[in-house]
């Protein structure tokens, strides 16, 4: 099998797993907004042979109004945290959680977009048909290289401001009406923004629904291609589904706008739209 990028597309059923058994590395990404541990449930219960890797560590930098609640880390620590958890350059990864991706999917974005082969296991750990494991896996240390995140694949506060994109957000439809918001300052979103919420890129199983559904969900919102497309959520972590979910759908790769609604919200200067 080829580590080309180009050659693994961004979700993987467990059956594809199944048949690449040995050739890529699995990983463990479950991670909760309110705190809750994912390594514990990592360690209650993971997919065999599964290394776990912590988003507060290696996926995430510090937390500020002026950056948001999780930007992107230093390509240094990101590559410390990969091989730490014995990832290479070489390696085709596959990551899951238990919420039908959209947390997983930061880790996948954030590798395929430095050029790497990763993918997101479809349906998550539910997907897989065996018993979990308890023990931990421990993978020799591997060899990763700090790659410079790419800008063209990046947007900042203000293109997300520019009527030159196409803006989406991933958040919930209560959030992006500014109907209520648990976590950010100010309720509603960048004004101009479509909503196409994540998790409705999913069934009650958490696994995507049929091709034909996804697009018209996004092209229902004016997303025909990735194309000038910014994708954000919260804090820059489900955007990147469904930056990855139109990717699946052949439309390109569009940008993240990492900072999201935690430094939007906090940029007080700036004008709020709600439903």
């Amino acid at each position: 099998m080829s580590n080309s990028e180009s050659d693994l597309q961004p979700f993987v059923d467990w059956t594809w797993c199944a048949g690449n058994l040995g050739r890529f590395v699995l990983v463990d990404t479950r991670w909760y907004l309110d705190g809750t541990s994912g390594r514990d449930a990592y360690n209650a219960g993971h997919i065999p042979d599964a290394v776990f890797v912590d988003m507060d560590r290696w996926l995430s930098g510090a937390a500020s109004k002026k950056a948001g609640r999780n930007p992107l880390p230093d390509p240094e620590v990101f590559a410390q945290g990969m091989q730490e958890a014995g990832i290479s350059d070489s390696d085709v990864v596959i990551a899951y959680d238990d919420a039908g991706g959209v947390i997983a999917a930061r880790m996948v974005w954030m590798l395929r977009s430095t050029g790497r082969s990763a993918a997101i296991l479809n349906g998550g750990i539910a997907s897989y048909p065996g018993e979990l494991a308890t023990e931990s896996r421990q993978r020799l240390e591997g060899d990763f290289s700090a790659q410079v995140w790419p800008e063209s694949l990046l947007a900042g506060i203000a293109e997300a401001s520019s009527d030159q994109f196409r803006v989406v957000d991933a958040r919930n439809r209560d959030r992006f009406e500014g109907r209520r918001d648990p976590v950010d300052p100010r309720p509603g979103h960048i004004p101009g923004a479509v909503n196409v919420p994540c998790r409705e890129n999913l069934d009650s199983s958490g696994r995507l629904i049929p091709e034909e559904q996804l697009r018209e969900n996004f092209e229902r919102a004016g997303i025909v291609s990735a194309q000038n497309t910014i994708a954000y959520c919260g804090s820059g972590v489900t955007a990147c589904h469904n930056l990855l979910v139109l990717e699946q759908l052949g439309k390109g790769k569009g940008r993240l706008f990492v900072g999201g609604w935690s430094q939007y919200g906090h940029a007080t200067d700036r004008p709020v739209e709600t439903v």
